[in-house]
């Protein structure tokens, strides 16, 4: 009896056991094959008026699926499989809208803001349909030399690391400073030329281990997180953007989901990372978002990647809250802060002594913060009013110490820069009919500043206060800018900017002007003009001077600095997701700062950061120009690559009146990028690979003279050959390799991005050791290998 039990027993458990395997294998069958979905939402808005579109079609093309927007002008599609997918939208009376290669993910929603514009020729009963061009400025009065760029583009782009002025770096006439920070030369000009702003507001350089006067730094401050597409313009800018030479990102924030709450966690090479969005309530369409990130470079260094000695930490907040409400308008309150230090102790034992870079230490600062909040209304049908107040905080310092021969430690330089700033800007958009539209606005500064630096011209000369100034002052700006479009294939933009600084009444009136022509479906002509002026970084102006034991600010009547940008562009669609475009410009530079001594050869066009503090007058001048030739096959299929070529010259002249290569002049760069994602059959998991070469010429160097420099121990410089060397030719090769995996609810990616990855050694400088008796070499960054893991759910 017990012996049939047994029997009976054992064949029901493995009839179980059978069972249960085969459930098993169902499950993973079902799980390799299930596709993952998400929701795809949003909002269609008038281009210029931002007022919702209600009624119009929104076609998700791949299922084929079709809906209305409502009264609010909001669409829904739900279980849309993860992976590309694309958007199109029409509507009586406007222009038809397209959105390529939308990336869904499964762990968040995707929502999203469709612009459309209005058709100059139609009429109530008519539907006329016109492709949206890709990567065209978010900004309609942006002609020539500007493109939107997405936040993909930051993420995917080799070596980007979620910063928008790496990532820009692969444009045509784009160039990097030094491999050490996110410095940026744009055709040729100076860094400090460039302006940041976001959401309709100037902004302080948004950069960790930023120098004081610089556009750049170490790394954003900025997150992937909150940044939505954006406009980057490199040259003839439209009238509503001043005080900048050389370029303008200017920059969108995401809002946070409305309905639902999302999360982000982030680890790597670089720090941790985590954000969080929401809605404030089930009823309320409000929503907040808010990024933090704290990071060591000491990881790195950890990894054996040459970092120096030095400990280095950064971390920021970024935040975007939005505020909707019925009858008095759009409010939104975003902002910003960064904070960053190094901290460097010299080496106390002369027995380890290899340089004189080892006897130097200090410790430098570096901490932003900006909060902001803005109001957006619509003023009946046809105006749109946007205004936005804020407020700013800056401080850099640097301690610098040094070793004697007695081993004592000494202070050899100090600065400590301050500056605070209260914002407010409006800006008007008037539609007057389908062909006339205007823009104009009025920007206020409101500065309060505390400088103060001490140095010395040399090792062997004394140390000095050139700098301590304590004070308040205002700039003023305004502008207005008309667009007529005489048909959906001709457009007119003209307009003025006016900028005051009111410490020394110095101002500049600019006129702005641009024509763009469709030729047909594949070509695109367009011309842009622009003067432009920029303001001396603030500290300049103060420097302190002794005259006849007198002392006197020699730099506080300089006037701004100014250019005038020529540009002709034409454009070329080759085949429907391939482009190839031209574009020619020129730039003159005058009332460039130079020093007041008629044989030195200094100039502000060769700087990259940092207050001078030598006498300067408005005597130098420059000229920028040459031509950019980019081929860019837009992501379609899993696939993208783009070839940008640049030539150029970059010349200047200073107070002797000789015409000069500037520091920036390495004559071309060329930029290879291509990224290709290999896909899943049901898109759960997708790796991507993506490249990116750098090819350039070296930038420019003063020779040194060695025999001076031997008798006076430290650099001494041939000023009268000043940057008549060139460093040898620049290469690179960056590469990212992912992959992601999409589950329900959850996203996952784990990325490795290898800066540098043949270890080449470019040149950076060269400088004259005391210790060691010669000239030395110092290189750029060699391989850095960040590796990241992020989730999103």
């Amino acid at each position: 009896m017990s012996c049939s039990y047994t029997k009976q027993a054992t064949m029901k458990f493995k009839q179980i056991r059978f069972l249960g395997i085969e459930i098993f294998f169902l499950i993973i069958s079902f799980l390799a094959n299930a596709q993952f979905t998400q929701t795809i939402r949003g909002t269609v808005t008038d281009q210029i008026l931002q007022t919702p579109i209600a009624g119009a079609t929104v076609v998700l093309e791949g299922k084929n699926e079709k809906v209305i927007t409502d009264n609010a002008g909001n669409f829904r599609f739900t279980k849309v499989g993860a992976g590309l997918q694309q958007i199109y939208v029409s509507y009586v009376g406007y222009n038809d809208a397209r959105l390529y290669n939308i990336t869904v993910i499964s762990g968040k929603e995707t929502v999203l803001t469709i612009p459309m514009e209005l058709n100059v020729k139609s009429q109530k009963e008519v539907v006329v349909k016109a492709s949206t061009k890709k990567n065209r400025p978010l900004n309609d009065m942006s002609v020539v030399s500007a493109r939107a760029f997405t936040v993909e583009e930051t993420q995917k782009y080799a070596a980007a690391v979620n910063d928008p002025l790496r990532m820009a770096t692969n444009f045509a006439g784009v160039v990097a400073a030094n491999d050490g920070n996110n410095d940026i030369v744009i055709r040729g000009n100076a860094p400090t030329g460039l302006l940041w702003r976001m959401e309709g507001v100037d902004i302080p350089n948004p950069n960790h281990f930023s120098s004081a006067g610089s556009s750049g730094g170490g790394i954003s401050i900025l997150s992937a997180q909150l940044l939505s597409n954006s406009d980057f313009i490199t040259g003839a800018f439209a009238a509503e953007y001043g005080n900048a030479l050389s370029g303008v990102f200017d920059l969108k924030l995401r809002k946070g989901n409305n309905e639902r709450n999302e999360y982000s966690l982030q680890a790597g090479l670089l720090g941790l990372n985590g954000s969080a969005e929401g809605p404030f309530s089930k009823k309320y369409k409000g929503s907040y978002l808010v990024n933090y990130r704290y990071s060591t470079l000491q990881l790195l260094g950890k990894l054996g990647v040459d970092i120096g000695t030095a400990s280095t930490n950064f971390q920021d907040l970024s935040y975007n809250i939005y505020l909707p409400t019925k009858k008095m308008g759009m409010f939104t309150i975003f902002g910003f802060t960064g904070l960053s230090n190094q901290n460097a102790k010299p080496e106390t034992d002369s027995s380890k002594w290899e340089g004189e870079a080892d006897r130097y230490g200090g410790k430098f600062i570096s901490n932003t913060s900006m909060s902001g909040i803005t109001h957006s209304i619509a003023l009946g049908s046809k105006t749109y009013l946007h205004s936005a107040i804020s407020y700013a905080f800056s401080e850099t310092g640097f301690n610098e110490t040094y070793v004697g021969i007695k081993d004592s430690i000494a202070n050899t330089y100090k600065d400590d820069y301050i500056t605070k700033k209260i914002v407010f800007n409006t800006a008007l958009n008037h539609q007057f009919n389908n062909k006339n539209s205007l823009r104009a606005g009025v920007i206020v500064n409101l500065i309060d500043f505390n400088y103060y630096q001490r140095s010395r011209e040399n090792v062997n000369a004394p140390l000095k206060e050139v700098l301590n100034a304590v004070g308040k002052t205002q700039t003023v700006q305004a502008f207005g800018q008309w667009r007529y479009k005489a048909s959906n294939a001709l457009s007119f933009t003209a307009g003025l900017h006016y900028l005051e600084l009111l410490y020394n009444k110095t101002s500049s009136i600019e006129p702005r002007a641009s024509v763009k022509w469709d030729v047909n479906t594949k070509n695109t002509l367009a011309f842009g003009y622009g003067l432009h002026s920029q303001l001396q970084a603030l500290g300049v102006y103060f420097a302190k001077q002794e005259v006849n034991g007198a002392i006197i600010n020699p730099n506080k009547d300089l006037k701004l600095t100014q250019s005038q940008h020529f540009v002709f562009s034409y454009s070329h669609l080759l085949q429907p997701n391939l482009r190839l475009k031209t574009e020619i410009y020129y730039q003159h530079l005058f009332n460039v700062p130079v020093s007041t001594s008629d044989t030195n050869t200094f100039s502000t066009l060769n700087i990259q950061s940092e207050y001078v503090t030598d006498p300067l007058t408005n005597k130098g001048k420059g000229n920028n120009y040459g031509i950019e030739v980019s081929l860019e096959k837009y992501l379609s299929n899993h696939l993208y690559y783009m070839f940008s070529n640049s030539l150029y010259q970059a010349k200047y002249t200073a107070s002797d009146g000789v015409e000069r290569n500037t520091r920036y002049n390495g004559n071309y760069v060329s930029n290879f990028i291509a990224g290709k994602e290999f896909v899943s059959s049901n898109d759960k998991r997708t790796f991507g690979v993506n490249i990116k070469l750098i090819a350039a010429g070296g930038f420019r160097t003063t020779p040194i003279d060695l025999e001076s420099s031997q008798q006076q121990g430290y650099t001494i410089y041939k000023e009268s050959e000043a940057f008549s060397l060139q460093n040898l030719a620049y290469f690179r090769t960056d590469l990212r390799v992912s992959m992601k995996w999409n589950r329900k609810h959850l996203t996952s990616t784990l990325s490795l991005d290898i800066q540098n990855i043949t270890n080449r050694q470019n040149v950076d400088n060269s400088y004259y050791d005391p210790y060691r008796a010669k000239v030395v070499t110092v290189y750029q960054t060699g391989l850095i290998p960040i590796l990241n893991y992020k989730i999103e759910f």
